[in-house]
């Protein structure tokens, strides 16, 4: 009988435990979300950008310069590097995914950042349109890749847009993404006489709010010297988003302020990580060992506004611009693909190249515009 009132006593405590600790981790659930909530919010369209450092130099009609877009990859995707939220599937059927949530050290964020800012170096465009650069983020080891790079071209005029404010994020559990500040950087020789920062729309679902970026472009008007301006964009769309539905929005809203833009007499290039495909032949022109994976849109010439063109790459099925990130890369084994470039308007001339950094620093690689700016009536 003693037994008996002994044993009842001790589940009753290991209930208790139970229910005690099941409760703790309901009030720390609750409360985290709770936490993230509170700390999201959206920045507001048509937010005014500051011009630091900025260049005396205006444009001209006729005269030839280069324009470069990079994204960098918060300074993360060296080569054997893999990111969570990639998934895919080898053409076998194995299911493949990536590993990390933030950089494996501090050493290759300062490593790859270094990389890709001696690449452009290399290119020593006019225009530097770059993505994914971390200001302050766990994922990055604090390191202030703005201001490395502010520095790394001191006779470049720039404008920063945040596209990335997050709480911290504690997933994945092993290897958490923390807390972000992050956004797109541009460089410019040349005079800006004005810059804002426009809000894409984006999924605002309960747990992609919260993992997906503020999308944004940052619009730069450059002034030319016969009257009209360049109106210079640096766009990065939304990744992870299967059927590209908010992908159509958002090029929708570009579309929109391309062509008036365009219908005004100024001058329109726009480019950036699309995270479309740019055309079907660079959709699956690579040779690889995976399935063709079903985040891959696809943007085609018809899809652009009046107008408006895709400058497609002399070399686009020669050298792809993004690799696949859920498996560390060997080259012919990921899929890659096409989804960095340039858009331009008619009264635009341009070529494009895309550049080949056997995707050393980032899982992209850069693209080289050259352009000319078309004279023009003016009247």
């Amino acid at each position: 009988m003693e037994d008996s009132r002994r044993n009842r006593k001790k589940v009753s405590v290991v209930v208790k435990i139970l229910s005690g600790l099941i409760l703790l981790c309901v009030i720390c659930i609750v409360g985290y979300v709770i936490y993230m909530q509170a700390n999201y919010y959206r920045i507001e369209d048509h937010a005014v950008l500051e011009a630091e450092n900025n260049q005396k130099k205006s444009l001209k009609t006729g005269e030839t310069y280069t324009a470069v877009t990079y994204n960098i990859g918060f300074g993360a995707y060296g080569p054997d590097y893999s990111f969570f939220m990639d998934t895919g599937e080898m053409a076998d059927g194995t299911a493949t995914a990536g590993k990390y949530g933030k950089a494996v050290s501090r050493e290759s964020v300062e490593g790859n950042t270094k990389g890709a800012a001696s690449e452009l170096e290399k290119l020593k465009a006019d225009f530097i349109l770059l993505q994914e650069v971390d200001v302050d983020a766990d994922r990055s080891f604090h390191i202030n890749q703005l201001e490395l790079l502010k520095s790394r071209f001191s006779d470049y005029g720039n404008v920063f847009a945040n596209n990335f404010h997050s709480a911290y994020l504690f997933y994945p559990f092993s290897d958490p993404h923390g807390a972000v500040e992050a956004g797109l950087l541009n460089l410019s020789r040349y005079e800006i006489g004005e810059a804002e920062r426009r809000s894409y729309p984006v999924d605002d679902s309960f747990v992609t709010k919260f993992t997906d970026l503020d999308r944004c472009f940052a619009v730069m008007r450059l002034p030319v010297e016969e009257g009209k301006e360049l109106v210079l964009i640096n766009s990065h769309m939304s990744a992870y988003d299967e059927g590209g539905r908010i992908r159509a929005r958002q090029l929708d809203m570009l579309n929109s302020v391309m062509e008036e833009e365009y219908r005004a007499g100024n001058y329109v290039i726009v480019g950036g990580d699309f995270n479309h495909a740019l055309g079907e032949a660079a959709a699956k022109g690579f040779p690889s060992e995976q399935k063709y994976p079903a985040w891959v849109s696809i943007l085609t010439q018809e899809e652009m506004g009046e107008g408006i063109s895709i400058v497609r790459a002399e070399n686009e099925l020669e050298v792809p611009t993004c690799r696949g990130a859920d498996i560390p890369y060997t080259k012919g084994v990921n899929f890659t693909t096409v989804v960095d470039g340039f858009l331009v308007s008619d009264n635009v001339k341009a070529t494009a190249m895309n550049v080949d950094t056997d995707f050393g620093y980032s899982d992209h690689n850069p693209v080289l515009l050259r352009f000319e700016l078309l004279k023009q009536d003016i009247g």
